[in-house]
């Protein structure tokens, strides 16, 4: 009998070896040649330790069982679900009874956990969530009844002089249980339960820092993740807690040297940290620009300018009650053990998590945003990363965007979004809209709405001088020419081709090419000409534009919604601007 048990004991850790360290080298001809090995040593295994009759001692029953779960992990790893789904079931079956004990209560929550990832693998989702509540309830109530640290699955095969400590047991049951939470957080994400998912992956996170149990890259992706969660729900200071853990963390992965030698696959991993690092840029660039542009929303009067009155009242209102706020919150969400919690805090001094209130708070976080856009173009280059490279570039305009909010000087505003056109227009130039339509699109109105908002502030500037000087008018009209240009653009990609416009837009450029009609009548109007003939043929040109935004709508109802304040303006030139023109032409014919 003590032979064959060494003998079982033997064959099991032969098979962990064969499955967990021999399988790396596995040749890419034979990719599970390891697997099947350990799979006849646990066969070999479990026929050493008797027949399952039904009545096994708890400790044979437990044996059994994990012999079962680790042939039901190994048959799932070599793609085979059902002989694994049969395997976790037998070994949960073997621990129904005794489940709570301490030497099995690992052991069925492994199998649960696995039987949760099994089903969630075949889409069943409902059936994933069943198994992983199981077993994050056992979880409960042994730590609740019992409390002790669980003896290991694997040290059921072990001599007395290799048990564990219990302080390691009680690590890797803590694991066990992380790896429960982890799964529920996916479950519970595919199940649209945002607000469940972002705390349980929260709590997984948390966890992994205490039980040292992470990959730092994977960690701080998922860090960098749930903080747009947060981002989603205006919550800002648990939204940068998170970015700030991710940066900490992401740096235990090693630094990234730009090493021209190193071999294919240490170059593999370090253009793989390179991503995931430009990953997480990008997820503060979005910190930064949605703590802008909320702010920005806070802010505006009914026209879309700084209200000063509000910004004077809302510093006030602040500076009471921040810091209480803070502090209640920040209880709640901290990461980290003290070792790294000075890190994290460290980053997180470099930003704000309140609403910037005026242009020197703005700059400040405008500053970190583009530091991280720059981050992030070292990897998602315009060569190899279009979509990704552009989305980078749109949101560093869009810094720019709201950062010339809080701009007062009109100057100043115009040449920060003069740094929007320069960094746009190149890309627009060099995509071929043949592939890149949509994102050509989204170029072309960004730029034609950039020029459109420099042509109106020029305007502006131009309306506070005695009179205007050629300079300016040369200016505002060039612009506006600019903006029409790329606004007819945007309205050409929308022909068929046969050049013809669509008779029904669809839903999601209905409301840009109805602005862009608006914004064309709109620029032909503020065009400035001494010569009367070319004033007229704008005047035109801006009609008819007018009028077929109020006959698309009259024809189609359903389109006025998406264009209720632009299609009262347009009503109102419609009916103006025949008359203006006929006195235009009585002015005109009364000259000799």
């Amino acid at each position: 009998m003590a032979d064959s048990w060494q003998l079982a004991c033997d064959a099991y850790q032969r098979a962990i070896t064969a499955s967990e360290v021999e399988s790396r080298s596995d040749p890419e001809n034979e990719p599970y040649r390891s697997k099947y090995r350990a799979r006849e040593l646990l066969r070999e295994a479990r026929a050493l330790l008797g027949p399952e009759d039904g009545d096994e001692t708890r400790l044979l029953a437990a044996r059994l069982a994990v012999i079962q779960l680790r042939l039901g992990v190994n048959h799932t790893e070599t793609e085979e679900m059902s002989a694994g789904e049969e395997h976790l079931v037998k070994a949960v079956g073997l621990l129904e009874r005794c489940r709570l004990s301490h030497d099995c209560v690992s052991i069925y929550l492994q199998a649960q956990n696995n039987l949760g990832i099994l089903w969630a693998d075949r889409g069943e989702i409902i059936i994933a969530q069943t198994y992983l509540e199981s077993a994050e309830s056992l979880y409960c109530q042994y730590m609740k009844k019992i409390g002790k640290p669980p003896i290991d699955p694997d040290e059921h095969f072990k001599p007395e002089e290799q048990k564990l400590t219990e302080q390691e047991r009680a690590k890797r049951f803590e694991r066990v249980y992380t790896h429960t939470l982890y799964y529920l957080a996916q479950v519970y994400k595919h199940l649209k339960q945002d607000e469940k998912a972002a705390q349980y992956c929260h709590t997984t996170l948390q966890r992994q820092l205490e039980y040292d149990g992470y990959n730092p890259v994977e960690w701080a992706i998922n860090a960098a993740t749930l903080s747009q969660y947060y981002l989603g729900k205006q919550c800002y200071m648990e939204s940068r807690h998170c970015l700030a853990a991710a940066d900490v963390v992401f740096s235990k992965a090693g630094q990234i040297p730009s090493s021209e030698e190193a071999d294919e696959a240490e170059q593999e991993r370090l253009d793989h940290l390179r991503q995931k690092k430009s990953e997480i840029a990008r997820c503060w660039v979005k910190y930064c620009l949605c703590l802008l542009a909320d702010a920005r929303k806070k802010l505006e009067d009914n026209i879309g300018e700084l209200d000063v009155d509000l910004q004077d009242e809302l510093k006030a209102e602040r500076k009471k009650q921040e810091d209480e706020k803070e502090k209640g919150r920040k209880k709640a969400v901290l990461f980290g053990s003290s070792d790294i919690y000075d890190s994290i805090l460290a980053v997180e001094e470099k930003v704000e998590c309140s609403l910037p209130l005026d242009f020197k708070e703005a700059r400040e976080v405008f500053l970190v945003g583009q530091n991280y856009v720059n981050e992030a173009k070292e990897y998602f280059q315009l060569d190899g990363h279009v979509t990704d490279h552009i989305e980078v570039i749109q949101d560093h305009s869009a810094l720019f965007k709201v950062l010339a909010f809080f701009e007062e000087d009109y100057e100043r505003r115009c040449k920060m979004h003069k740094r929007r056109i320069d960094m746009l227009e190149p890309l627009c130039k060099e995509l071929n809209p043949q592939y890149y339509l949509l994102v050509c699109r989204q170029l072309q109105f960004e730029l034609a709405d950039t020029y459109y908002e420099m042509m109106d502030l020029k305007v502006a500037i131009g309306n506070k001088l005695d009179e205007m000087d050629s300079h300016t008018i040369k200016k505002i009209n060039s612009l506006a020419q600019a903006a029409i240009k790329f606004y007819e653009m945007f309205l050409d990609s929308l022909k068929s081709p046969d050049k013809k416009f669509p008779e029904k837009l669809e839903d999601d450029v209905l409301r840009p090419a109805l602005v862009a009609k608006f914004h064309i009548a709109r620029l032909y109007g503020k065009l400035i000409t001494t010569d009367a003939n070319k004033q007229l043929e704008n005047m035109q040109i801006s009609l008819s534009y007018y009028t077929f935004l109020v006959e698309y709508c009259a024809n189609h109802e359903e389109a006025i919604k998406s264009v209720e304040t632009e299609l009262e303006l347009t009503k109102e030139m419609v009916a103006l601007l025949p008359a203006r023109m006929e006195r235009l032409r009585m002015q005109f014919s009364s000259f000799p």
